[in-house]
């Protein structure tokens, strides 16, 4: 293991403990090379390294600090990963998105506030506007919208922010879709108030079913497209 694998190591194991909260400062470069006991040049490596992930932020001029530790900072580096994948792995996006979104919709069903419901049925009121309109980036934003709020009901922050990235990710495939399919977009605004409807039923397991069976029309609708392509190319 390199040392600044153990550098890594022990500045994790101090926030671990509580040594180091979210938003205090490092304590200066020698003293905590010294205190890890590792050279200067390995600390810096090692705190480029959590800089990365985003678990430190390091000011020009005034020193690191430990970031918020929030799940949607922590995860961002994730994206970056993800932005790297071909076609073929965006499928893989797809069924974890499905898994994770399904189990957040059903938890959400016994969470969600009335006035949490009647922003949903808002957003859905907003979207068919702008379908109507071909407004379509706006149709996006408004799905993404709709998703987001039923994953964060759930009421597990880290379910939410990897859920929400997914869905970020995924929506070139929904672009892909909409521009591909005449009336794609109406198709999933009526699976979404089918969504809606579950989850005003406080039926957890219709929603969760609702809410996967949502997300397969995406990946089938993908794969289709990955194969025929394959096909033209050979």
């Amino acid at each position: 293991m390199a040392l600044s694998d153990d550098a890594v190591g022990a500045i994790k194991r101090m926030i671990l403990d509580g040594r180091l909260r979210a938003g205090d400062k490092l304590p200066i470069e020698r003293e905590l090379a010294a205190e890890i006991g590792v050279s200067r040049g390995t600390l810096r490596e090692a705190v480029r390294s959590l800089t990365m992930i985003g678990v430190l932020d390091t000011r020009q001029g005034d020193g690191t600090y430990v970031t918020s530790l929030e799940p949607r900072l922590l995860l961002g580096s994730l994206a970056i990963t993800m932005d790297l994948h071909p076609d073929s792995s965006e499928l893989f996006l797809l069924e974890t998105r499905r898994a994770l979104e399904s189990h957040a919709t059903s938890q959400a069903a016994v969470r969600l506030s009335e006035p949490e419901l009647d922003r949903l049925a808002e957003i859905l009121d907003e979207t068919a506007v702008l379908v109507e309109k071909g407004q379509l980036d706006a149709v996006l934003e408004h799905d993404r919208a709709f998703h987001r709020l039923i994953v964060e009901a759930s009421g597990n922050p880290v379910l939410a922010s990897l859920t929400d990235l997914m869905s970020g990710q995924t929506m070139r495939a929904r672009l892909w879709r909409e521009l591909a399919e005449d009336g794609a977009a109406r198709h999933t605004l009526d699976e979404h108030r089918a969504i809606l409807a579950a989850l005003r039923a406080r039926d957890p397991e219709l929603a969760r079913l609702r809410a996967a069976v949502h997300v397969a029309g995406m990946e089938q609708f993908l794969r289709a497209q990955i194969d025929s392509r394959h096909t033209a190319a050979d």
